[in-house]
């Protein structure tokens, strides 16, 4: 099996996805629902693919591989059982996150090879920023390299979790920009315990919200078209 950096698959189209960015808080429930009738309407051919910019309030979520011991503090925020793949992850303020609603059967039918596209797009955000971002075959997501920590120390600085249905992507990514780090710290993020977790800002960057989307608008035009 090829490592997801070397897939070569055409996930590019002539179409352009609609780009939308939600101002404020948005609740889970109202972005899962929303993502649902999205998702069937695309697939339909009712309406044009999706890349939905937001933050949510303070929560967690449990992918379909989430195991009960990861959840360290089950009581300190909102818990969602989801439908994407993965295990838990935190979404909060700070947090840039990209639901992607793009049709799969015009970009390859390949889902490795779409993860592996969500990897290199992140990677190119985060490289207009001077950041070196590292995809790890054991483990999804994008990770930095914190030397000044000490040999082998990396944290997390992207998460994915996607689910695909009629041939539809959604759910997607998330971006720490400058979320609390410290919110993290109720699980067990993406059931890896021996790496923490990061942010631009935390890096030392003063990167804005508005910085980040700019940057993901640029790198998304390469890898999906």
């Amino acid at each position: 099996m090829r490592p997801r950096s070397s897939l070569a698959l055409a996930l590019k189209t002539g179409l352009p996805a609609r780009w939308e960015t939600s101002s404020g808080l948005v609740s889970y429930e109202d972005a899962l629902a929303r993502m649902e009738r999205e998702t069937l309407a695309i697939a339909k051919s009712e309406a044009p693919e999706l890349v939905w910019l937001l933050e949510h309030p303070p929560l967690y979520t449990a992918g379909t591989s989430a195991k009960d011991g990861d959840l360290v503090a089950p009581d300190r925020f909102p818990v969602h059982k989801t439908g994407r793949g993965g295990q838990y992850t935190y979404h909060g303020p700070g947090q840039r996150v990209a639901y992607v609603m793009l049709d799969l059967r015009q970009r390859g039918h390949d889902v490795r090879a779409f993860v592996a596209g969500l990897e290199s797009w992140i990677i190119a955000t985060l490289a207009a920023f001077n950041v070196k971002g590292e995809r790890r075959e054991d483990r999804v997501g994008v990770w930095v390299r914190r030397p000044e920590k000490g040999p082998g120390i990396e944290d997390k600085i992207a998460a994915i979790g996607i689910r695909v249905r009629h041939g539809v992507s959604f759910h997607g990514i998330s971006l720490n920009v400058d979320p609390d780090l410290s919110h993290f710290s109720g699980i067990v993020p993406c059931g890896v315990r021996d790496h923490g977790v990061t942010s631009l800002v935390d890096l030392g960057l003063p990167v804005t919200m508005e910085d980040a989307d700019l940057a993901l608008h640029g790198a998304y035009r390469d890898i999906f078209g």
